[in-house]
């Protein structure tokens, strides 16, 4: 049976997260599709220093993380703001993503004046109804970027995206502003797998009052 292709009222907003390579625009296209919904998807490629600082990250880390936190910020007040007979939208990323990779790429001064902005900034983005949290591994994350070749993701640092990985999972290890659900994408595959996908809906889906909830692969 094909899941429902209508989200349930109590579902707003969306936000998939997960580290680089983890399939959150996929599963939002997927979703959008899906559900007939208005797609927030990042601009990664409006951010004019990103390639630099995949060559430099010490000399460009500044410069790329204050670009993405004026377009993230520009995008989440334009959801905030968007029709509101558009019942329904789907984001592959939250605000807090922003601050996730920040404290990755600076330090210091650098870092200080960032969370300022970043603390003036978050009280007026909109918060999901629902957090989608794409867990995957570094091999399987490496193995994702590299399958999509992207040119300035060629020469990835796999220190880079181990330390990105365990940072996500510290952050949603702790995570308690909204319902959450963890999909093990480590193992499943949601565009090969139609199970897997409607795995994701039903779960996405489904009226629950649990806070944590987790989807694992599906048979076949």
């Amino acid at each position: 049976m094909s899941p429902s292709t209508t989200p349930p009222d109590a579902l707003d907003y969306v936000a998939i997260e997960g580290a680089i390579g983890a399939g959150t625009t996929t599963l939002t296209q997927r979703l959008t599709e899906r559900f007939d919904a208005d797609s927030v998807l990042e601009r990664f490629e409006e951010n004019p220093f990103l390639e630099r600082f995949y060559e430099d990250r010490d000399r460009w880390a500044f410069q790329t993380q204050l670009a993405f936190l004026a377009s993230r910020f520009r995008q989440q007040k334009e959801l905030a703001e968007r029709d509101l007979f558009r019942a329904f939208a789907v984001s592959d990323y939250t605000f807090d993503k922003d601050r996730i990779f920040a404290r990755q790429t600076l330090s210091g001064d650098e870092l200080q004046l960032y969370e300022s902005l970043f603390r003036l900034m978050e009280p007026t983005v909109p918060t999901p109804d629902l957090v989608v949290y794409l867990r995957s591994s570094p091999e399987r994350l490496l193995q994702n970027i590299e399958k999509r070749d992207r040119p300035y993701e060629r020469d990835m640092d796999p220190g880079y995206i181990a330390r990105l990985h365990e940072a996500y999972d510290q952050y949603f290890r702790q995570y308690d502003r909204t319902p959450l659900l963890v999909a093990n994408v480590a193992e499943m595959d949601f565009v090969e797998r139609p199970p897997d996908f409607q795995a994701l809906v039903q779960h996405i889906i489904a009226p629950t009052d649990e806070r944590t909830r987790y989807v694992q692969p599906q048979p076949s």
